[in-house]
This record gives structure tokens, C-alpha cells and sequence, in this order.
């Protein structure tokens, strides 16, 4: 079988517009869910310093939980440690936008509510943050889902949504979970 130069050159020219027309398709698709769909990579990075967190700014005893601002935006914040969320449950209002704010003073944990889309990594030195609506009000459990010891099965937390008529902020705007339930 005798394969010319041309024909060679042909076949490659081929094969080099398709791979071009792949990565085009590609490259077209990324764009879309950038531009059209506002889906990126995260792009805020904040930074904490993991032995001091519990002594000052956000992440202190007194901010844990669930807290309403002024504005009116509803920001779960917790401090998840070897082997123990803290807080042990958060109360959220159905249907309504709410931030999670998480860290680690000591490894790398993982926050999952189980049923959601709220699945994310807690690496010590950054405060992690998800966005999210409950539609459903309910009780979700939310495990740590990434190894952190010895400890690690026993790492669960309750998020509690409940429905707007029944999330009541005290004067200082947070809400806690009922200790007796």
C-alpha cells in the first residue's frame, strides 16, 4: 500500500480542524456558563489565622450561629474542629437566601447537608462561604465529609429550616436551636 505525502497531509489537516472545532465547542461552552449563567470559579479568597479565631472578630463564641444584620440577611457562621460542629445546630428560615460562613482552627473538614446542594471543603486559614435557599422546611442532618480523625464518624450536625412565620430573631437578630429538642 503505497500512501502519498498529500494524502497524509490531508488526513492530518483534517484531524487538526476537528480537534479545533472540539476545543471551540468547548471554549463557547465555558463562555456561556460564564457570561450567561454567571457560574465561575470562586474568585474571593479571605484569609483567617486559625489560633486565634475563636479570640477575635467574626468567628468568636458570641457570633456563632444563626444571625439576621440589619439589612436583613440571614448568615449562618460555625467553626468546625476535631470533632465537633460549633455550633451543634443551626435554625435557617424556609425560602429565604441564607450565607454559611464556616472555618477550622486545626484540619481540613467538609460540611454537607444532606438532601442540598450545600457541599464544601473547610481548609484551617480561610473561612469558607456557601450561598443557599431552603425550599423545604424539615431537619437535615450535615456531616463533616472529609477524614479528620479518629473521631470523624461521629462529626454530624442538624441544620434546622423552618418556615418564616416561625424563625423569630431575638433583639440582637440570632436565633438558636431549642436546647430541648
Amino acid at each position: 500500500m503505497n500512501i502519498s505525502e498529500a494524502s497524509i497531509a490531508r488526513s492530518e489537516r483534517g484531524w487538526f480542524l476537528a480537534m479545533v472545532g472540539v476545543a471551540g465547542v468547548m471554549f463557547a461552552a465555558m463562555l456561556y456558563a460564564t457570561l450567561a449563567l454567571h457560574m465561575g470559579p470562586p474568585s474571593n479568597i479571605e484569609t483567617i489565622d486559625p489560633n486565634t479565631l475563636h479570640l477575635k472578630g467574626e468567628f468568636v463564641e458570641g457570633n456563632l450561629g444563626t444571625r439576621v444584620d440589619a439589612s436583613g440577611q440571614v448568615t449562618a457562621r460555625l467553626v468546625t474542629t476535631q470533632f465537633a460542629f460549633q455550633p451543634q445546630c443551626v435554625v435557617v428560615p424556609q425560602d429565604t437566601p441564607v450565607t454559611f460562613r464556616l472555618t477550622s482552627p486545626d484540619v481540613i473538614h467538609g460540611l454537607l447537608v444532606m438532601g442540598t446542594n450545600v457541599n464544601t471543603m473547610v481548609v484551617p486559614g480561610y473561612i469558607s462561604q456557601v450561598r443557599t435557599r431552603f425550599a423545604q422546611a424539615g431537619e437535615m442532618l450535615m456531616p463533616c465529609h472529609e477524614f479528620c480523625g479518629l473521631g470523624h464518624s461521629q462529626m454530624i450536625a442538624r441544620v434546622r429550616v423552618v418556615p418564616k412565620s416561625e424563625f423569630k430573631p431575638d433583639n440582637s437578630g440570632r436565633v438558636a436551636c431549642d436546647p430541648r429538642q
